[in-house]
């Protein structure tokens, strides 16, 4: 079995990678258990802080997720998985319209057009997000069948994406699934031009004795998950039965919704004795505006029929980056 990460040269992508090692074996287009024989990781470059497993059966190509040509030539074999994680973000597609455009539904199409490129009728799983929805959906839960009312350039293209999807596997191209991400924490190293950016950092920074800048409230809600939960659940999410996702592939995966205030409460409790960096409220109005168009909780019925995993509390996730990151 062969599995192509487009994005693998990120946090979860290189993430996703290193569990997928671990659980050896993934189910084929054919619907049997199939060991992974090799990994391919695809991204525009690879960082030193966010290390790809070093195993053989991992390789990587360097190159653009919208280079259809390229794609065809990783997605060459039928017994193939493909996690197309590779994306502009939040802020930065709100920044630039045309090239959120150009990278987020050129990049979609290409993967699935590779996709079906293959007779086999692979598995495609698109990382899609809570971004979809806007408007005023997100005064309240949002669910599964909600409306999707995006309010960001993101958003959009996240939910033209999961169309797509839906209507590749409909034609019967690809078995495809979207999976609605939550913010992921905590993501190491830098932060990026996300805006959901700060809620790694609230985290981050303390613990390694910087100061930390919340840009919105500190009462906001925001639905997450820890990275751990979310690679397992993107590996789940493929293994589902594809009768029992429907016609509509997009599921929201589950996330706990919490305030800044509980994220720096829960920061102090799980760090011990750690000396933390301080953590400092300053409002910027992009940030907020961008949050107030996002849903501050959701429900995720669907993933929990499907055995998704849901995070326990915020210390868990706190206490694993600990583990995995900083000894």
């Amino acid at each position: 079995m062969k599995v192509v990460i487009t994005g693998g040269g990120g946090f979860i992508g290189s993430r996703l990678a290193h569990r997928l090692l671990e659980v050896g074996e993934l189910t084929g287009p054919d619907g049997s258990a199939r060991p992974i024989d090799i990994i391919t990781l695809l991204d525009i470059g690879y960082s030193d802080g966010l290390p790809v497993p070093d195993d053989a059966r991992v390789e990587r190509a360097t190159g653009e997720a919208t280079d259809g040509t390229l794609l065809r030539t990783l997605i060459d074999r039928d017994d193939v998985a493909v996690f197309h994680l590779a994306s502009m973000v939040s802020s930065a597609c709100e920044a630039d319209f045309d090239a959120a455009l150009r990278v987020n539904l050129g990049a979609v199409q290409a993967v699935l057009e590779a996709a079906r490129a293959r007779p086999s009728r692979p598995r495609v799983i698109f990382a899609s997000s809570l971004a979809v929805f806007g408007g005023e959906a997100v005064a309240g839960t949002v669910t599964d069948t909600t409306k999707l009312t995006p309010e960001t350039t993101y958003g959009t293209t996240k939910a033209i994406g999961e169309l797509l999807v839906n209507d590749y596997t409909r034609k019967g191209f690809v078995d495809g699934r979207s999976a609605r991400l939550p913010t992921v924490v905590i993501r190491p190293g830098r932060p990026n031009a996300a805006a959901s950016s700060w809620v790694s950092g609230i985290f981050r920074e303390p613990l390694n004795g910087q100061q930390a800048v919340v840009p919105v409230g500190g009462d906001i809600r925001v639905p997450i998950s820890g990275y751990r939960t979310v690679v397992d659940n993107l590996i789940r999410l493929h293994q589902a039965p594809g009768e029992a996702i429907g016609p509509d592939r997009a599921v929201t995966l589950p996330s706990i919704a919490v305030t800044a205030r509980e994220m720096a409460a829960a920061l102090t409790s799980a760090a011990g004795d750690r000396e933390l960096g301080p953590i400092v409220h300053r409002p910027d109005p992009l940030v907020e505006r961008i949050f107030a168009g996002w849903a501050q909780t959701s429900s995720f019925q669907r993933a929990t029929e499907l055995n998704l995993l849901a995070d326990e509390g915020l210390e868990p996730i706190i206490r694993g980056y600990l583990e995995d990151f900083l000894g």
